[in-house]
């Protein structure tokens, strides 16, 4: 009797540890599955920034050539040109210019090259240029029809406000002029 008593705990031992050890598979099965699901998301949204990257970087080369095309041809910035008419045509060109140089910075922040610090800081020098300060102000009318709560419109009051600080400066250093945004 000893003997099956024995037999009977080391039976249900055996099985206990059985039991905890196929317990112990099936957790660290279902952890491997979860890492792995976790792992695909990780891949799946990393490809999809990328191909937004890619994206992006196709439509600002499409940008650029539509623009330079109407920078060179003056019957093809007729299309797209909304300034005042009676800004000379030159001065036109010259705005055609500077918007490709603003929708380059913006482009690359949006592309998460430059931060909203580094962006600031490439306008405030390019807001020395008294041609980049009247593109500026000619194209008020275009940002004033941005949705408020959009990224292009937030911006654009960034912007509103660097010229603001420039304009009131009491300095010549203009590269400490107004506070960078920080992300």
């Amino acid at each position: 009797m000893a003997t099956r008593k024995y037999s009977a705990g080391r039976l249900a031992s055996a099985a206990l540890t059985l039991l905890a050890a196929t317990a112990s598979a099936v957790m660290a099965a279902r952890q491997r599955r979860s890492e792995e699901v976790r792992l695909q998301e990780r891949q799946l949204e990393l490809e999809e920034l990328a191909i937004r990257r890619k994206a992006l970087a196709h439509q600002q080369r499409m940008q650029w050539e539509l623009l330079a095309r109407a920078i060179d041809d003056p019957s093809l910035a007729a299309v797209i040109d909304t300034y005042d008419k009676s800004i000379p045509a030159e001065r036109r060109r010259q705005f055609f210019y500077a918007n490709a140089w603003y929708v380059h910075l913006f482009h690359l922040y949006r592309a998460g090259i430059l931060d909203r610090e580094e962006l600031y800081r490439h306008l405030r020098e390019f807001f020395q240029s008294p041609i980049f300060r009247e593109y500026w102000e000619a194209s008020q009318h275009m940002r004033g029809s941005l949705n408020e709560a959009s990224e292009e419109a937030q911006l654009g009051h960034m912007v509103d406000g660097l010229v603001r600080d420039l304009d009131e400066a009491d300095t010549d250093e203009w590269w400490v002029v107004g506070d960078p945004p920080t992300d």
